[in-house]
């Protein structure tokens, strides 16, 4: 079970990156939504950024000296799950010798992020109802009401209106929890934050690896342009972190891209690399297309399965 994860204060708020008209809307709705303590629901696909949102409403607004605590719903053991939240006291069960602190009192003035909410189970949906409505709850096992001050901000990447209709999660806790809806959209609808995103992610990721001045080329950037990112801007972090190993300290080409992104790249960039490149990107296109399969690629690359074997070796695809 993963512990409760209480965010440092930043020294300075968390940013969202991006050019796109919707990230311009989203940065604007943060800095508001960040003067009030009116509860949100963030919405998005995995990967779009509902916990950085949460930081930044967190962290410009006048509680950000207070604590971030998230929790993460899904993987809370449905059997402890009360005693994370509420806190105990000692007694209340089998094995609770001592009072315990639940989440709820450790955020404290601050916010309280409940990740992936939908997968509270019903009686879990019921207390937290009744905490967001009447902003107190007690300790299993006690008696006295204790407030819940913190802002709550939930996050999720289920259709919750779907799961209303089906019954998995209430009706009058998603009216509760989404006085303020926020979706975030995917990174597809937002072709204008790529680039800058691409940008903050290398630079990130330049300090990682204690690599100086990463670049990369107009061509590698269109191909991440034109690419549709069902991972959102965690595959793009991802695709670069390693484009920016294979490259190896060079500018990053699109022969460095995986697969897909890599395919069509004889083109003005790629007149300067060398003939060992270009098959090494070739290579890896036809072996991402056929999922790996060495006699397939070695069909389509006319050449046999061991030759395949020993240019995989060589170009160290294994």
């Amino acid at each position: 079970m993963k512990s409760p994860e209480i965010i440092p204060a930043a020294l300075t708020a968390p940013e969202w990156v991006g050019a796109d008209p919707a990230s311009v809307r989203l940065r604007s709705a943060a800095a508001r939504l960040a003067q009030t303590h009116s509860t949100l629901l963030v919405r998005g696909e995995s990967g779009t950024g509902k916990n950085l949102f949460a930081e930044i409403v967190h962290y410009v607004g006048p509680n950000r000296d207070q604590p971030l605590l998230k929790i993460d719903c899904a993987t809370l053991p449905e059997g402890l799950i009360e005693s994370e939240l509420f806190g105990h006291e000692k007694g209340a069960f089998t094995g609770a010798a001592a009072a315990k602190v639940g989440r709820m009192e450790m955020a404290g003035k601050g916010t309280l992020v409940l990740d992936e909410v939908a997968a509270l189970n019903p009686a879990m949906q019921a207390k937290l109802l009744r905490v967001v409505d009447q902003r107190t709850f007690e300790r299993l096992g006690g008696s006295t009401l204790r407030r819940l001050e913190a802002r709550i901000i939930a996050l999720t990447a289920v259709d919750l209106e779907r799961a209303v209709r089906d019954g998995s999660f209430r009706e009058d806790l998603y009216f509760r929890l989404a006085v303020v809806p926020i979706v975030l959209p995917p990174l597809h609808e937002r072709p204008l934050d790529i680039r800058p995103l691409a940008e903050h992610f290398l630079a990130q990721l330049a300090r990682l690896h204690a690599i100086s001045n990463p670049g990369i080329s107009a061509s590698a950037l269109e191909a991440l342009e034109a690419h549709n990112f069902p991972g959102n801007a965690r595959e793009l972090r991802n695709i670069l972190e390693r484009a920016l190993i294979e490259a190896a300290g060079a500018e990053i080409r699109r022969a460095h891209l995986p697969g897909p992104l890599a395919a069509g790249f004889l083109n003005e960039e790629n007149r300067t690399m060398t003939l060992e490149e270009i098959e090494k990107a070739h290579i890896v296109t036809v072996l991402e297309a056929t999922h790996h399969s060495l006699s397939r690629a070695a069909s389509i690359l006319g050449i046999t399965r061991k030759t395949l074997f020993l240019k995989r070796k060589r170009y160290h695809l294994d």
